[in-house]
């Protein structure tokens, strides 16, 4: 009974419309397939001195150097992580930790970067640090003048996230990594959303670290990486043997490194294409959903991911509508997957300026070039639809119509 109900389950996601990418991916055919060998044959320890284990090892650094030569650096510069969480607090302490030693302890971010990295912050500001969070306005991009006039003498490190998660805007990351190149400041930046659908490469942005996820480009969960430059020394979060070259302890996950060095190469020789596949799929949504009434889209479409779109909708209640777009087969979500068991609005809507109560009437439509025209299509047709029907019940819509308080 069991079985059949998984079989059920299984028949019936393959059903839905997935606009829920921002979230995870669906793990591609070709990752599935490179991965199998290191579950079944190549079983060896990375670390064991036998025929074995060395041939598992080969896989691990021919992992190591394809992942670095998707975003243009050296393989030795490349630390395997369990994801982009595991990589921002290990960046994030680790230039703190150097800059408290030379007697800096001022860190620079904005206001609506992942928890992976606020919440890391707040660690920290327990531990003496002073960190600024710098204002985003509303087009949803962090100004790099303002990340200029918050750097002082007492600055270790400025974080500021590639793409944000939740609107999809692209942030300057190259002006900013030169500014802090050119004062000295150490520069991190959470690219777990940019990987895979735009191009990234270390040296053109100027970062000194940079953290990825591979399960947000088709790649298994649970892995990803930092990227730490040359020079730069990491203190460590977990302890215990010499792996990762003393600084991330424990047996390798071989068979999602493996996956995740063929997810990137994947996104990345086939970037151009996807993007303006998805970007296609995207307009349509905007063409058809802009319409409705009383509707905003949050956050700047030139400088945008391909694949994310947030809109607001006034007098609603996004669980609500999340649950009715389910109902008609559609997967989406009303911001980070990290936080949908809060009842508080979006940090990130609220950071650029969103009103509490249309905040919590939003909607984050995350697609991939797996997704489909004629799925846009059904998600244009059934968005109108429940956002029509939840303000019909709406003891409030008559009154926001009416532009009373």
């Amino acid at each position: 009974e069991i079985s059949a109900c998984l079989v059920g389950s299984e028949m019936c996601i393959r059903d839905r419309v997935y606009a829920d990418n921002a979230a995870t991916t669906q793990m591609s055919d070709s990752v599935l397939k490179a991965m199998m060998p290191l579950l079944t044959d190549i079983y060896g320890n990375p670390s064991s001195l036998h025929s074995v284990g060395q041939i598992a090892k080969e896989h691990l650094e021919a992992a190591r150097e394809t992942v670095a030569e998707c975003i243009g650096a050296d393989p030795k510069e490349i630390y395997f992580t369990s994801g982009g969480s595991e990589a921002d607090n290990q960046a994030i302490r680790s230039a703190a930790y150097i800059g408290a030693r030379k007697g800096k302890k001022h860190i620079i971010s904005s206001k609506f970067e992942h928890h992976a990295v606020l919440h890391t912050l707040d660690a920290l500001k327990k531990e003496g640090f002073e960190v600024t969070l710098l204002d985003v306005y509303s087009n949803g991009i962090v100004k790099p003048e303002d990340v200029a006039n918050a750097i002082t003498d007492e600055t270790c490190l400025v974080t500021i996230m590639t793409a944000n998660n939740e609107i999809g805007t692209i942030q300057p990351i190259a002006e900013i990594g030169r500014i802090c190149k050119e004062k000295g400041v150490l520069f991190h930046t959470d690219a777990v959303q940019a990987v895979g659908h735009i191009p990234v490469n270390v040296k053109d942005m100027n970062c000194d670290m940079l953290s990825v996820s591979a399960h947000k480009f088709h790649g298994p969960k649970g892995v990803g990486f930092l990227y730490a430059r040359k020079g730069i020394l990491l203190t460590n979060i977990i302890y215990g043997g010499a792996q990762e070259r003393n600084k991330r302890a424990g047996t390798e996950n071989m068979a999602s490194i493996v996956g995740m060095a063929t997810a990137i190469k994947d996104a990345t020789d086939h970037l151009q294409e996807n993007a303006e596949k998805v970007t296609a799929m995207r307009n349509r949504l905007i063409d058809g959903l802009k319409g409705i009434e009383r509707s905003r889209i949050n956050g700047d479409l030139e400088h945008h991911l391909p694949g994310t779109l947030n809109m607001c909708f006034e007098g609603i209640e996004g669980e609500s509508l999340l649950l009715l777009l389910d109902s008609k087969g559609i997967c989406a979500s009303s911001g980070s997957a990290c936080t949908s068991g809060s009842l508080d609005p979006s940090h990130v809507l609220l950071s650029i300026g969103v009103p509490v109560e249309i905040a919590h009437g939003s909607l984050r439509l995350s697609i991939s070039e797996y997704n489909t025209m004629e799925q846009m299509d059904h998600i244009v047709k059934s968005v109108p639809e429940v956002v029509s029907y939840l303000r019909s019940i709406s003891p409030v819509w008559e009154r926001i119509k009416k532009e009373e308080k």
